[in-house]
């Protein structure tokens, strides 16, 4: 199919052609530009390539894997480079709003490209913790950064850079095991125009590589990349879509509404970008541009299978060190894994301090610890058969934990599978005391 290209108006103040690469002409049936149809696009330039990419779309359709990857999403992040305070902000903007919308009981992991960050691996193993992360297996791999339209950009540290993604590195990835839809927020990802082939289409074509990927053809802006990212993410997860072509279209449409009281995380973020954007009157077109750039490599009809719901029974308070129950009806049958774990904006432990960056190898090698660390949010867990969809278990509570909580259960049946979450809130023995002695009045007024 010829490629439509449109004229840009706002992409041009960050440095982007005058004419943007879509297939959203295809799809708007009035010429009002906002799409009215799902549309994708199957990039193949043999027979034999279109057989391969049609085997990976049935077969990601037909797979009985229930495995714990159709819970987890894997977040690799850049630095954005738009200067200090500019990427502070997108960046906590970006993080809150994208992981806003999705339900406590999935696994989120975050990979991150500054080497200050706890969830920043040793960057000399940042290509391999990317493509590990990949390989797997998660509903969704989403990268937010710079990239190319042959590869991504590097991790940059005092002294040197470091790898993370290229289209030769493509051809070796291997994931087995729940395929997943691939998200770039990043520029260039998507240029399916270019006289090269670039990243979204290496990476549809490969057996072991994303069964499906949106990503953008030409330069992105942090704004409309960020409404785009978090409206994709409502219609996956609290909209429950059946089609990926379907939460692509409707985040698009949603993505020119404008905000009201009702969503006022979007009216935050309008008032973020109106700070700092270097055309703040012009939101309104940086999104309708965004309608544009982004483009779905692979099948608008491919199914999103969504969990079942696991309705839990907990008490919303426990002390630490002490037995938590936890009972919940299933409508799944199989084998529960229940976790107590931090909320999202916490870690389990105080990561380091790094104001200077490393100088020696074993130092380097304690960031893939910290690392780990900080994406296993994990305070304890335990197991339990589901039998007639009735789960039941006990939970020790470290003496350390304390803080807002979440139980989380995940139940792998045989062909199906199910998810559910509750809110906790673990106290710690001196909070305890100090409050029951508060209530009883053995406590002084100094005190």
């Amino acid at each position: 199919m010829p490629v439509h290209h449109a004229r840009a108006e706002v992409n041009v103040l960050w440095g982007s052609e005058p004419h943007i690469a879509t297939d959203n002409w295809y799809a708007d049936l009035d010429d009002d530009r906002i799409p009215d149809v799902a549309i994708g696009r199957l990039t193949a330039d043999t027979p034999e390539e279109l057989a391969l990419i049609v085997r990976k779309i049935l077969a990601y359709e037909r797979s009985v894997d229930c495995g714990s990857w159709r819970r987890r999403l894997n977040f690799v992040a850049g630095v954005g480079g738009f200067g200090t305070l500019a990427d502070t902000v997108l960046e906590s903007a970006a993080r809150y709003f994208l992981t806003r919308d999705i339900p406590a009981g999935y696994r989120v992991t975050m990979t991150y490209g500054s080497w200050r960050s706890p969830f920043c691996p040793d960057p000399r193993l940042f290509h391999l913790t990317t493509a590990s992360r990949l390989n797997e297996g998660c509903w969704f791999w989403v990268y937010i950064g710079h990239g190319f339209h042959l590869g991504l950009d590097r991790v940059q540290v005092p002294g040197g850079q470091y790898h993370i993604l290229a289209n030769p590195d493509i051809g070796r990835l291997d994931c087995r095991h729940g395929s997943p839809i691939a998200l770039f927020l990043a520029c260039y990802a998507g240029a399916f125009d270019a006289r090269r082939d670039c990243l979204a289409e290496e990476m549809l074509r490969a057996p072991g590589a994303p069964v499906a990927i949106v990503a953008g053809s030409r330069v992105t802006m942090p704004y409309a990349m960020s409404v785009m990212g978090t409206e994709l993410m409502d219609q996956c997860f609290r909209r429950r879509r059946e089609t990926l072509g379907e939460a692509l279209l409707h985040a698009k449409r949603n993505m020119m509404k404008e905000t009201s009281d009702e969503n006022p995380e979007r009216a935050m973020l309008d008032a973020v970008a109106a700070a700092i954007s270097p055309a703040p009157k012009k939101l309104a077109a940086q999104r309708a541009e965004h309608l544009l750039l982004f483009n779905l490599t692979g099948d608008p009809m491919l199914r999103l299978r969504h969990p079942k719901p696991v309705r839990i029974e907990v008490s919303p308070q426990r002390l630490a060190g002490r037995t938590l129950e936890v009972a919940g009806t299933s409508p799944v049958d199989g084998r529960a894994t229940i976790e107590l774990v931090v909320r999202r904006d916490r870690l389990t432990f105080t990561p380091p301090s790094r104001r200077e960056y490393p100088q020696t190898s074993g130092e380097l090698a304690r960031f893939q610890e910290v690392y780990q660390q900080a994406n296993d949010r994990c305070l304890a867990l335990a197991e339990s058969p589901v039998e007639g969809g009735r789960l039941f278990a006990r939970i020790e509570v470290p003496e350390k934990a304390s803080g807002p909580c979440h139980v989380r259960v995940f139940v792998e049946g045989q062909g199906d599978f199910a998810l559910g979450e509750a809110d906790v809130t673990i106290v710690d023995h001196q909070r305890y005391r100090a409050s029951t002695a508060l209530r009883t009045g053995r406590l002084g007024a100094n005190e």
